[in-house]
């Protein structure tokens, strides 16, 4: 019988259901413990060292009971220090990225998503690399600098051939001004011979949903194909790491299973990344179940309401402080408005979830993944960041200078990492009001930039990027980074 040891390489034993079930048990019989909640919460507050504000984050345990807490002002609290972590290690910044979707063929069952291969009337496409050339132009027109990437498993129509001649035809597109200078790629478990060679064509993130770490729901929910293996897709972290690649997204679909476990299963999927491979998750996605061609939502009985949803997503910022956390375009402006100060630290913008959406001048649905929430464009996304204090930014430089993986998060607990972030956000905002903006967006920004230089602690940053913006709003420099 399986045991749980957060080391151990075996999915039922790093996601031990048993654990998962006392921890809810323990998290109930918690809830209304004020002295605990109390520890936790003085635990999980930033604190200031020599170094500067350390954060030490909170077990599955601990988490779980603040989110089984139901007292008005401990909920308060636990959104007040949510806020306080967001702001001490990631700023008033917000990073900008669009998914790409380059193929909807697949051969899964998924209940849940439709391009389930039983769905014969949804309309099957494959992006040729001209077409993924017309994308990648379509986005950078709009400003994008970051891409996810998205393709169904389909060994015939997807290999990872494919997958590795998109990203090196994106990268090669150099259009006006525009390039993509981050791809991250989100495709199905596969091997470390495959995850070396997505390392070597220059990634940066690879994104992988769980869907649900409970097992029964997962094989019930997976009827067919080959992510219908539980143990493989649940590993597949470990081998990613192991093929070289040292930033990884996390990420359960709520609504498929009860929340509470999903939380635990989550925190307790970071805490073996931690464990094993000394850094956890680059990131950790929170999407929930949308409507989309032949789902509906409201066939699962796990729905997730909004108030649930934001505490969940205060509760991830409390347990792991310095992992950036992303919400995408299934949600709409009031819920992404809401929670971004709780945590969130990346949100796309003018996303279309079908093959080949951007290149239409309407939006396509008829090879939708799911029904877009959001469907304002990039720049009233920018400008409303703006309006409400966030600074919007392109950048992808920690990557581009090697700061990933373990390099990544140390930069990030000492605090160092605002020293680049800052400037880096500055700049590449100012690119994209330069090259992309509206003139209410240009005015907007240019004033929100001028206010936060002011902001960066050292005055020779603070100079040299002073300088980078003027050269960048008078010349076609461009990709100046700290």
């Amino acid at each position: 019988m399986a045991v749980y040891n957060p080391k151990s390489l075996k999915a039922e034993e790093f996601i031990h259901d048993g654990e998962i079930l006392a921890t809810i048990e323990y998290a109930e019989a918690n809830k209304n413990n004020i002295e605990l909640i109390d520890e936790i919460l003085e635990k999980a507050r930033p604190k200031k060292d020599g170094n500067g504000l350390v954060c030490k984050g909170l077990t599955h345990r601990e988490a779980s009971v603040l989110l089984a807490c139901d007292i008005p002002e401990k909920v308060e609290e636990i959104y007040k220090i949510a806020e306080e972590i967001k702001l001490a290690f990631y700023g008033n910044r917000i990073v900008m990225f669009a998914p790409l979707y380059l193929s909807n063929y697949c051969v899964n069952g998924c209940l849940y998503c439709p391009y389930h291969f039983k769905n014969k009337h949804i309309t099957r496409k494959k992006l040729t690399q001209e077409e993924v050339k017309a994308e990648v132009i379509a986005l950078q027109d709009m400003g994008h600098k970051r891409l996810a990437i998205e393709a169904g498993e389909d060994p015939v129509n997807n290999p990872i051939e494919y997958i590795l001649e998109c990203i090196k035809t994106i990268y090669s597109i150099n259009h006006k001004n525009g390039a993509i200078r981050r791809v991250n790629v989100n495709i199905a478990a596969t091997t470390v011979e495959n995850y070396r060679k997505l390392k070597d064509a220059g990634i940066g993130t690879y994104i992988l949903f769980q869907e649900t770490y409970h097992k029964e729901s997962y094989l019930k929910l997976h009827p067919t194909g080959p992510k219908h293996d539980y143990d493989y897709h649940t590993e597949a972290m470990d081998r990613a790491m192991e093929g070289g690649i040292d930033d990884v997204g996390l990420g359960v679909l709520f609504g498929l299973e009860t929340y509470k476990y999903e939380f635990a299963g989550l925190i307790m999927h970071a805490e073996h990344l931690e464990a094993v491979h000394g850094v956890g998750p680059h990131t950790i996605s929170v999407p929930r179940l949308k409507r989309a061609d032949d789902i509906d939502p409201d066939e699962f009985d796990n729905s997730l309401a909004d108030d649930k949803f934001e505490k969940i997503i205060a509760c991830i910022r409390l347990a792991v402080p310095y992992t950036g956390m992303i919400i995408s375009t299934r949600e709409n402006e009031k819920v992404r408005e809401r929670v971004l100060r709780l945590g969130i630290s990346q949100i796309s913008g003018g996303s279309r979830t079908s093959v080949g959406g951007y290149t239409e001048e309407e939006r396509p649905h008829d090879s939708e993944q799911f029904d877009v929430s959001d469907q304002r464009s990039l720049d009233e996304v920018v400008k409303w960041l703006m309006d409400n204090g966030h600074i919007p930014s392109f950048c992808t430089a920690c990557y581009r200078e090697g700061r990933t993986g373990d390099r990544f998060m140390s930069f990030c607990k000492s605090g160092q990492i605002l020293n680049f972030c800052h400037p880096n956000a500055l700049m590449t905002l100012t690119e994209y009001l330069v090259d992309y903006a509206s003139e209410e967006t240009k005015r907007v920004g240019f004033a929100l930039i001028e206010k936060e230089l002011e902001k960066i602690p050292r005055e020779r940053t603070k100079e040299i990027a002073k300088e980078h913006i003027e050269d960048i709003k008078n010349s076609n420099s461009r990709d100046f980074r700290f």
